[in-house]
């Protein structure tokens, strides 16, 4: 495709048709193999039909890929806390007896004792210990960005547009101009890091006025906007 187009470009420049300036943009960007803009395309089109006798190409439309839907989260219960069970000793039963087993009675009960308060205190010293359970996150952040190389541009001039989305597809681009009438749009595909990036020119239908101009950037979640200057 870029072939075709060189080749439209440079018989244009041979013959002097056109805009040499944006022309030898468009040369040097096919000869580089950079971005090229579908604006510049068009141009280049509507030239070589006019000069060069070229018939009109058939662009089909790229169609647009369903997001897909983030199903809802849904929170664990939290466990309820186990309750505790209390032991009691048996007070062991002393039985009657002569006057010969007192002291090993005496003992007995001693013994028994220690263990009640051994008893006592490991009890007393356990602590009810619930465990946290982190809620997870209802929603993923969209994150969306745009971004010109310069803050001003005179008529003719190339834009260059780009930036990031987290989705997947294509992002709409469009520039609005300082009565927020579209004077450019497009639709760019992203690359598999979530990159995109395009060039417009400065001009034409739109643009008759010097001001603030506006880029967007619409990925069907979130829209960011930009502003220039432009000198027509």
């Amino acid at each position: 495709m870029n072939d075709s187009l060189l080749d439209d470009v440079k018989a244009l420049l041979d013959k002097d048709f056109g805009d040499d300036r944006i022309l030898k943009q468009i040369c040097r960007a096919c000869e580089n193999n950079e971005v090229i803009s579908n604006y510049e395309r068009n141009y280049v089109q509507k030239l070589a039909e006019k000069h060069l006798g070229k018939r009109p190409e058939v662009i089909q439309t790229p169609s647009i890929e369903k997001k897909p839907i983030i199903p809802d989260v849904v929170i664990p219960e939290t466990p309820s806390t186990q309750k505790m069970q209390t032991f009691q000793p048996q007070t062991p039963r002393t039985s009657n007896s002569n006057s010969k087993n007192s002291k090993t009675i005496m003992g007995i009960a001693g013994v028994a004792l220690i263990i009640i308060i051994a008893v006592g205190v490991s009890f007393s010293g356990t602590s009810d210990v619930t465990p946290k359970v982190d809620t997870p996150k209802s929603s993923i952040p969209v994150t969306l960005s745009i971004q010109s190389d310069l803050s001003s541009y005179n008529k003719k001039d190339l834009i260059s547009i780009s930036g990031i989305s987290n989705t997947s597809g294509t992002v709409n681009l469009s520039i609005e101009n300082p009565k927020n009438e579209l004077v450019w749009a497009e639709q760019v595909s992203l690359k598999s890091n979530g990159n995109y990036s395009t060039l417009a020119i400065a001009g034409g239908q739109g643009w008759e006025n010097s001001g603030t101009y506006t880029i967007k950037v619409d990925n069907d979640k979130e829209t960011k906007s930009i502003t220039f200057s432009f000198k027509a």
